[in-house]
C-alpha cells in the first residue's frame, strides 16, 4: 500500500508540474516584443513600449509627430503615418477610451488599403474592439474572419488575430466560442515561441474562466500576466491587471480584498493619468460597496465615474453606472431618485442595453414603482423582469454548459501539449545522451505507467469537478437552499404537472420584515444567521415534495405541489411559528410577510404565477407586516371568509 500511495503522490506532484509548465510556457524570461503583432515599422516600434508603460505620454508624442509631418504624407510615406495612428488607436484602448480608437484606426486602415501586413493587422484589431453594440461586434466579427482567411493558419498575426476574435466573442456573451479559440491561441502562441501573444491569450481567458465561475485558474493565469508586466514595468497594463483581480475577488464574494485590488488599480491608473481607467474602478469600486451595503460609499464612487464615462461615450458603461446609483438611492430608501434613473435607462425598453443589465434594471424599477405603492406599474415591471431572466437564464445555461465541455476539452489538450514537449525534450537528451539510452528506456516505461494513471486522474477529476459546478450553480451558499435560477426551473416542472394532471399546486412569496434594520442594529452576520436558521427549521413545516428556493436578497419562493390554497395557508401559518422562535435577541420577534398564489385562478405561467404572488405580498407589507395576503383573483376562488 505503502508503494501504491508513493506512485499516487509523485503522479500527482507530476500533473501538478505538467500543469504549470502548460500555463506558464516558455520564454517568459525574454525580451518583450513590440506587441502582439509582428509589426517592423520603426514609428511603431519605438512608440508600442511606452503605451504599455504610460498610454497617455505614448497618445502625446504620437500627435506631437503627426503634426511634425509634412503636407503630402499621407501620399508619399503613408506607412510611416499609419503606424502613428496605429500607435494613437492602442493607447486609446489602453486608456480604455474604446471609442475614441475608432478614428484614428479607421485612417490606419484607409492609408493601407487591403495589403497583407502585419500593421494593418494590428490596426484592424484595435478597430474591432472598438465597438460595444450587438451589431457593431457582429461587423468586427466578420471583419476579421476576412482578415484571417487571406493569413497563413500558423502566421503571427493570425494568431492575435484569433485573440481578438476570442475578445469579441466575450463582449456578445459567447463564452463557449471564446473559450476555444483562446484556448487554442494560447497553445499555438506556447509553440511558435510568442511569449507576448501567449500573455495576451492569457488574459483575455482568464475573463472567460471568471465567467465560468473557475476563480482558481482565472488568478493562476492572472498572476502569470501579473509576473510578466511587472518584469517588463507595463504600469498601464499592471493597472488592467489589478482591474481584473478585482473582479474575479468580487465574483467570488471577497468584497473587501476587492475593494483593495480596485483602488491599486486606481492608484496605477491615477499615476499615468489613465482618468477611464480610474472610471472603471471606481465603478467597480461602487459596484462591491452595494453588495456590503455601504450606499454612502457605493455613491461617491459612482459619482466620480459617471462624468468620465459620459465623456468617453460609454454608453453601455452610463447605464449600468444609472441602474447602480437606482439601486444605491433604493437602499437609501429614495424610489423617487431612483425611478428617475431607470426610466432614462429604459426609455427605449431595454433594446439599446447590455443582455446583463436589462433583467436587474425592471427589476428595480418594479421596486421603486412598489415603494411609491403604483403597484399596477410594478406588476408589468416584474413581469418584464421575470421574462427577460427566464430567457437570459436559459441561454447562460446552454453557455455555460458549452463552456465546461470546451474547458474540459481545453485542459485535455493543455496536457497532450505539455506530455508532447516533455517526450521531445527526452528523445533529444537521449540522442545526445546515447550512453545513458538503458537508463532513459527504464524511464520511459514508468513516464509511460505514470502518463495512464495521471490521465485516468483527470478524467475522474474532470467529471467530479463538473458535477461540484452544476451543485454549485444551483445552490445559493449563504443557506444551502436551491438558488434562484434553480428554484424557478423545478417549479416550472412542477407546474408544468400540476396543469397536465389537473392538480392543484400553491405558491408564495415570503419576505422578511424589517430585514435592513436587523442588518443595520445587529450586524450582517445577524441577519445571515436568521436565513440560515431559517432555511433549517423550513424542513419542519415542509413535506419532501415542497420547494423552497431563495428568490433574491431576504426573499423566498414556497412551491407547493398537490395544494390548495386552505392547505398552503396551513403550511405557512406552521412556517410563521418555527420564524418566531429564531433567537438573535431577546425581546426581538423575526416575522415575514407572504403572498400566495395558486393555478385554480387559470394560470398558466410561472411568472404570472409568481408575479400575482408578489402583488400579494405587497398588500400584506401594506397592511402592517407580519401578515399574510392571498392574490385577489385567488380570493375570488376562494370565495368569502
Amino acid at each position: 500500500m505503502s508503494d501504491i500511495a508513493a506512485i499516487g503522490r509523485t503522479t500527482l506532484r507530476w500533473c501538478a508540474g505538467l500543469l504549470v509548465l502548460a500555463l506558464a510556457g516558455m520564454g517568459i524570461g525574454k525580451p518583450a516584443n513590440a506587441g502582439c503583432f509582428p509589426v517592423r515599422a520603426p514609428q511603431f516600434v519605438a512608440l508600442r513600449p511606452l503605451v504599455s508603460r504610460d498610454a497617455s505620454q505614448a497618445l502625446a508624442q504620437a500627435e506631437a509627430r503627426i503634426a511634425r509631418l509634412p503636407p503630402g504624407s499621407a501620399r508619399s510615406d503613408p506607412r510611416r503615418l499609419a503606424a502613428l495612428y496605429a500607435i494613437q488607436a492602442s493607447a486609446y484602448r489602453a486608456l480604455a477610451l474604446y471609442h475614441a480608437s475608432r478614428a484614428p484606426a479607421r485612417r490606419g486602415l484607409k492609408l493601407l488599403g487591403g495589403a497583407v501586413d502585419p500593421l494593418r493587422e494590428q490596426i484592424l484589431s484595435s478597430y474591432a474592439l472598438s465597438f460595444d453594440s450587438p451589431a457593431g461586434i457582429a461587423r468586427a466579427l466578420r471583419r476579421i474572419k476576412q482578415a484571417r482567411a487571406s493569413l497563413p493558419a500558423n502566421s503571427p498575426s493570425a494568431l492575435c488575430l484569433k485573440i481578438t476574435a476570442g475578445d469579441l466573442n466575450i463582449l456578445r456573451n459567447r463564452s463557449d466560442l471564446a473559450i476555444r479559440e483562446l484556448t487554442q491561441s494560447y497553445l499555438r502562441a506556447q509553440s511558435l515561441g510568442l511569449p507576448t501573444a501567449r500573455i495576451d491569450a492569457g488574459i483575455v481567458l482568464t475573463r472567460v474562466l471568471t465567467k465560468m465561475g473557475d476563480y482558481k485558474q482565472a488568478l493562476d493565469l492572472l498572476r502569470q500576466t501579473i509576473g510578466w508586466d511587472k518584469a517588463h514595468n507595463s504600469t498601464n497594463y499592471l493597472a488592467t491587471d489589478q482591474y481584473f483581480e478585482g473582479g474575479i475577488l468580487r465574483a467570488m464574494r471577497h468584497y473587501h480584498r476587492a475593494i483593495a485590488a480596485y483602488r491599486s488599480d486606481r492608484a496605477l491608473s491615477t499615476a499615468i493619468d489613465d482618468r477611464q481607467g480610474v472610471a472603471y474602478a471606481n465603478l467597480s469600486i461602487c459596484q462591491a460597496e452595494i453588495a456590503l451595503k455601504r450606499f454612502a460609499a457605493a455613491r461617491r464612487a459612482c459619482n466620480r465615474a459617471a462624468p468620465v464615462l459620459a465623456a468617453g461615450n460609454a454608453h453601455a458603461m452610463v447605464n449600468e453606472t444609472n441602474v447602480l446609483r437606482a439601486r444605491i438611492a433604493l437602499g437609501e430608501q429614495h424610489p423617487r431618485h431612483a425611478l428617475a434613473l431607470l426610466n432614462r435607462v429604459l426609455d427605449h425598453s431595454g433594446a439599446d442595453l447590455a443582455a446583463t443589465t436589462i433583467a436587474p434594471a425592471y427589476l428595480a424599477r418594479s421596486r421603486a414603482e412598489a415603494a411609491l405603492h403604483r403597484y399596477a406599474v410594478a406588476y408589468r415591471d416584474q413581469s418584464q423582469y421575470l421574462r427577460r431572466f427566464k430567457a437570459q437564464n436559459r441561454i447562460n445555461q446552454s453557455r455555460l454548459k458549452a463552456a465546461l465541455e470546451m474547458h474540459f476539452r481545453a485542459s485535455e489538450e493543455f496536457l497532450r501539449n505539455a506530455v508532447l514537449t516533455r517526450k521531445l525534450q527526452a528523445a533529444a537528451y537521449q540522442a545526445a545522451k546515447q550512453r545513458q539510452l538503458l537508463h532513459w528506456m527504464g524511464t520511459a516505461g514508468v513516464a509511460g505507467g505514470l502518463i495512464i494513471i495521471l490521465l485516468s486522474y483527470i478524467l475522474i477529476s474532470g467529471r467530479r469537478h463538473r458535477r461540484q459546478l452544476v451543485v454549485l450553480a444551483n445552490t445559493d451558499p449563504l443557506t444551502s437552499l436551491p438558488n434562484r435560477g434553480h428554484t424557478a426551473q423545478r417549479a416550472t416542472l412542477a407546474l408544468g404537472s400540476a396543469l397536465e394532471h389537473n392538480r392543484p399546486l400553491t405558491v408564495a412569496l415570503l419576505d422578511f420584515d424589517h430585514f435592513k434594520t436587523i442588518n443595520d442594529q445587529y450586524g450582517h452576520a445577524t441577519g445571515d444567521h436568521v436565513l440560515r436558521e431559517f432555511a433549517r427549521v423550513s424542513h419542519e413545516a415542509l413535506r419532501g415534495g415542497d420547494i423552497l428556493g431563495r428568490w433574491g436578497g431576504e426573499e423566498f419562493l414556497l412551491v407547493l405541489p398537490e395544494t390548495t390554497l386552505d392547505s398552503a395557508l396551513l403550511t405557512v401559518g406552521r412556517l410563521c411559528a418555527l420564524v418566531s422562535r429564531i433567537d438573535i435577541r431577546a425581546g426581538l420577534r423575526v416575522t415575514f410577510s407572504a403572498g400566495l398564489a395558486t393555478t385554480a385562478e387559470g394560470v398558466r405561467t410561472l411568472d404570472e404565477l409568481v408575479a400575482r404572488a408578489d402583488a400579494a405580498l405587497y398588500e400584506a407589507k401594506d397592511a402592517g407586516r407580519d401578515a399574510v395576503r392571498i392574490s385577489r383573483a385567488a380570493s375570488a376562488v376562494l370565495g368569502p371568509g
